[in-house]
């Protein structure tokens, strides 16, 4: 998928939904820590992820996981950049940049992302949406209670579903405020950001109601804790049948966007997953 084909996807409303397939340049991350810190492991594994089938490579210098500390911008750019220089004009992929940063955005997206993907819903930097805005890119939009490093100490809600929909409404408008057409505003409730188990599965319960907000919806669920809580599978790798089954309910449920570790794999489950949808292949 090329950058003009993710645009059109965003103009279409019978969108077939896509894989994001992680790419973590960090030495950190919950899940492949350290695998891909170097810049010819991850390219390396930008390959294998677009022959895997991904549609998009959503790339990040910076873990998120809980209790984790930021990185500065710099080190985000040192990390992300060549990366993203070497494989963007080359790999039948659109790159999204993961930073909550706008220096970081801007660099990515002169290297040649052509998304970015922000967790903290676009809050962390005023500077932000302004440079979405300028650059005409889409940006996903996410929900998180507090910040990486304290996120998951005791996560409340009165209503999960109703106040990360209300976030989300919230920060659309923002958006729209500052220049960015609504058709680039994508939304992420944010599972395993300041999330309970209870709060995860309530989520994922309410795809459909997020889906429904009228903008394209992206779920991130791949690997993550409460996958291994439930299944009792401590390694994140093996948790590829709990990931599965968060794609397909997803998919089913109106998610755009699909953000996986496994893309092979969960091609073939969304793939079957919409055969089932449409009554043939």
């Amino acid at each position: 998928m090329t950058a003009n084909q993710l645009a059109q996807w965003l103009r279409d409303r019978q969108r077939r939904p896509l894989l994001m397939g992680v790419l973590n340049v960090t030495p950190d991350s919950f899940s492949d820590g350290g695998k891909f810190a170097h810049r010819e492991a991850a390219i390396a594994r930008a390959e294998e992820l677009a022959q895997a089938g991904a549609d998009l490579i959503d790339i990040g210098g910076e873990s998120t996981r809980p209790g984790s500390s930021p990185v500065s911008a710099d080190e985000q750019i040192r990390r992300v950049v060549p990366v993203i220089e070497a494989c963007a004009s080359r790999l039948p992929v659109a790159f999204s940049i993961d930073t909550t940063r706008a220096d970081v955005a801007k660099a990515a997206l002169d290297a040649g992302a052509a998304m970015v993907n922000d967790i903290s819903g676009a809050r962390d930097d005023a500077a932000m949406l302004p440079l979405v805005a300028q650059r005409g890119v889409p940006i996903v939009l996410m929900h998180m209670q507090g910040q990486p490093q304290t996120m998951q100490h005791s996560p409340h809600y009165d209503d999960v579903v109703a106040e990360v929909a209300q976030f989300l409404r919230d920060r659309l408008q923002i958006a729209i405020s500052a220049g960015i057409a609504r058709h680039n505003v994508l939304f992420d409730p944010g599972i395993g950001f300041g999330k309970t188990i209870d709060h995860n599965l309530a989520l994922l319960r309410a795809t459909r109601s997020f889906a429904d907000l009228g903008q394209p919806l992206v779920i991130g669920a791949s690997r993550k804790g409460f996958i291994g809580t439930i299944t009792g599978e401590p390694e994140p790798a093996r948790r590829l049948f709990g990931t599965a089954a968060t794609v397909v309910w997803s998919i089913a449920n109106g998610a755009g966007i699909v953000r996986v570790h496994d893309v092979g794999p969960m091609r073939q489950v969304t793939q079957m997953t919409r055969a089932i949808q449409l009554g043939h292949a």
